[in-house]
């Protein structure tokens, strides 16, 4: 899939929107990604998790991992695609682990995905607990990086399906607040 065709399907199902919203990073921004919008559809979520899979083919991935909630479908539908296992990691008393029997052995080789990375506080977290495990993060694949670029993972490489530079601000530094408009909490917190 091109940048294009995964910007056009997010459009098309009401993935993409515009307002003011508190991010889960707890800063705003004029634009949110609703990923549960395609996600909601199984011949989509298989189409762009395909299209991430297709860019690790030959990295002989043994294991996909994603954070619960989102990166849970990714995860299963990319390990689908890969023809390997899927698994997930979740809080803990604000800590990310792996829970419910998961584990890795020595050396294992990992694909982390996830759904839509802002500054990759996530994702960081998931290479430190697939390491902590024994697993090797052989890459980071995300649907959406809307950082423009500016998530990184150290020396763990980064494929997005889509790259968008979408502006974020401090609370206390938040245009969109200095003019009244309404923040909307979204996800898991919100509507």
């Amino acid at each position: 899939m091109t940048e294009k065709e995964v910007y056009d399907l997010l459009v098309e199902t009401g993935a993409i929107m515009t307002g003011h919203f508190l991010l889960t990073s707890l800063q705003h921004s004029p634009h949110y990604i609703e990923k549960f919008r395609v996600l909601e559809h199984p011949k989509y979520t298989e189409k762009l998790c395909q299209a991430m899979a297709e860019h690790f083919k030959d990295a002989q991935i043994e294991t996909v991992v994603g954070p619960m909630t989102g990166g849970i479908i990714l995860a299963h539908e990319t390990g689908k695609a890969l023809g390997t296992r899927a698994i997930f990691t979740e809080r803990v008393e604000g800590k990310m682990t792996f829970r419910r029997g998961f584990t890795l052995h020595e050396g294992e080789r990992v694909l982390i995905v996830e759904d839509v990375v802002t500054t990759g506080g996530s994702i960081r977290e998931v290479i430190d607990v697939v390491k902590e495990f024994g697993g090797v993060p052989v890459a980071v694949s995300m649907l959406v990086d809307r950082s423009g670029g500016k998530a990184t993972f150290g020396d763990v490489p980064a494929f997005a399906l889509l790259h968008m530079d979408v502006e974020i601000f401090k609370p206390e530094n938040c245009p969109l607040c200095a003019a009244g408009v309404p923040l909307t909490k979204r996800g898991s917190t919100g509507k």
